[in-house]
Formats: structure tokens, sequence, C-alpha cells
């Protein structure tokens, strides 16, 4: 994409920025959240910041605003799917993160892991299904096949939305319908993916022409060992260590390589983070990449930040320095 007009300014020249956040999504709140940091860290380094609420006003609102350059802190549909992007390219606007057609691929949880399984990294067995093989096409009948092929016990998570939302664990065979049937509550195409126990990481990578694997997070939930979505946003239901004390750096390098690896075969630019497990040989298992992560102050992300020596805004001019060259035509 191209910006008609003169060179954008660079960042260090303050900037008018339209900060996209809220939205209608299930992830609505974390999102707004998310929002008020990246307006703070903006304001840190001398820019005009506003807070886009986006909703079916927000091109309207886009034009008369007319920032330099757009901040994506929109979470899961609207903003990670490639609907907001598509606007923006339509309305010439540079913007942070990743494209239309890698937050389309990569925000579908099932088609990413194809092409993660397809290119040789390695993730955990699984089966996907629509809520239409379900229904219509008598998919209801393989459930049984699909307990006997991946094992017990079954993570079933909605192929598209984060913040674990939606996520159920079956442990025995009678549980996978309701946990199906729960999934498909928040989207209607399901993953059911093999559990793998073992170290659960967190590695936020940054950068696009050379990514780089900031400090893995180690995730621990407290009480039942779910990381579901109170675990991730209430603070001291989880804990979080970075980089993980118990890990040998060679396998944090091998950590780091899978994930730059996993992020560079979906497309994704800017930042992102990428979830797996570490299982019992030491081995990263990639669960899912996402293009727009938390920022909030219980999010994953600003402690990979702080463990790198790095902060917020610093990860900020850096993602407008990005949008900006890019809508330049120099990336």
């Amino acid at each position: 994409m191209s910006r008609k007009g003169p060179a954008p300014p660079t960042t260090g020249t303050p900037l008018t920025v339209a900060v996209l956040s809220g939205g209608a999504s299930y992830e609505r709140a974390v999102s707004l959240r998310s929002g008020q940091q990246v307006q703070h860290a903006l304001e840190e380094l001398g820019h005009e910041a506003t807070i886009v609420d986006t909703d079916a006003s927000t091109a309207a609102r886009l034009g008369e605003l007319a920032p330099d350059v757009v901040f994506i802190a929109l979470h899961g549909a609207g903003g990670e799917d490639g609907a907001i992007q598509e606007l923006l390219e339509a309305l010439s606007i540079p913007y942070t993160g990743t494209g239309p057609g890698a937050a389309a691929t990569t925000s579908d949880k099932a088609i990413a892991k194809r092409l993660i399984a397809q290119a040789g990294l390695p993730t955990p067995r699984f089966r996907s299904l629509s809520a239409r093989a379900l229904h219509d096409l008598g998919a209801a009948a393989l459930v049984d096949r699909i307990t006997d092929e991946l094992g017990l016990p079954l993570v079933v998570k909605p192929a598209v939305g984060g913040s674990a939302l939606g996520v159920r664990f079956a442990h025995e065979p009678a549980e996978l319908p309701r946990a199906i049937m729960g999934a498909l509550s928040y989207h209607d195409h399901v993953l059911i993916e093999q559990h793998v126990a073992g170290v659960e990481l967190a590695v936020t990578v940054v950068g696009t022409e050379d990514p780089r694997a900031l400090p893995a997070v180690e995730v621990t939930p407290v009480g039942d060992g779910s990381y579901d979505f109170d675990a991730r946003y209430t603070p001291g239901a989880t804990t979080l260590t970075c980089p993980p004390a118990e890990l040998d750096p060679a396998t944090l390098a091998r950590v780091g390589e899978t994930c730059i690896a996993a992020y560079r075969l979906l497309g994704v630019r800017g930042y992102g983070r990428v979830d797996l497990i570490l299982d019992a040989d030491g081995m990263p298992q990639l669960l899912e990449v996402d293009t727009v992560p938390g920022l909030t102050p219980t999010s994953l992300t600003p402690m990979a930040l702080s463990a790198a020596d790095m902060t917020l805004a610093d990860l900020v001019a850096e993602l407008l320095a990005d949008a900006l060259e890019r809508s330049a035509g120099t990336r």
C-alpha cells in the first residue's frame, strides 16, 4: 500500500495517531484497556493520540480526524481478521501491524495450524469441524472417532478468537460434545486439539524484515490449571515468569527460532505473540499466533518487553516507524 501525497513524517515529528480499540468482539473490554495503554505511550512519545471506539461510524470518523497513522489495538473479530486493515487500505491511511491477507489467515487457528503443520513446524495433532458439518452433514457421528484418534484429554476452542474465550477441556469422551457446543457459542468453527502436557510459554516477536524473539513468558495458572479468560486478566490468578527460570539457554533459543519461523511463515509483521507448549522432550509445540496481542497491565507482551529492557513506548515507536515506512513504499 502506498499513500498519495507528500512523504509521511518520521516518528521524530509529532504525529496525529488514531488508536482503534473497543469494537464489538468478545474481547472488547480487553481491547479498550490495550488502547488506553497505547494512548499513554503515544503521549509519552510526544504524539497526539485519539482513541476511536470502532463501530459503523469508524470510516467517517477517521475521515474527520485525518490521522497520520492508525495504531490497531483491536483484538478479535474486526481487528485481527483483516477487516479493519482492508478499510484502512481503502482509506489510504498507514496502520500498524499485519496486513489484511495474513491477518485473516492467522486469525483462523485451523487454517494457521494447517500451514504450520504443512511447513513441518511442530504443533499438536488436531481436527476442525464447522457447525454446518456437525448439524447438516452428519459430522457429529465422528466425535467418538476423533477421541480415538487424538486421545484424551482434548482441548476444544473456537477457531477464531482469543483471550482463551470459549476454550474447553474434555477429559472423558462424554465431555467432548459439550465442549464442542460451548466453543460453537463463540464461533461456528471449532478446533479440537490434542492436549500436550508441558510448560506453557508465550513469545512476543517484534520486527518485520529481521524479526526477533523477546524473552519467553512462562504461564502457570493457579488453581485448576486452566488458563482461561479470568486467569488471563485477573491479577494473581496466574503466575507469570519471564524469562523461565528452569529452562536452559539452548532450549529458549530453540523456542525463539521456532516462533520466528511461524511468524515469518504466516506473514506477520510489526509484532505478534506466539503461544506454545514445551513438551516433555523439550520440543516446542506451536498452538497459535496472535497478530494484535494484548497490551494491558496484565498482558504477556508488556512483561516480555520489560525483560528485554524495552518499554511499551519503545514498541509503539517501532511500530509507527514500520507503518510509515510501509506506507512510503520503503518496505
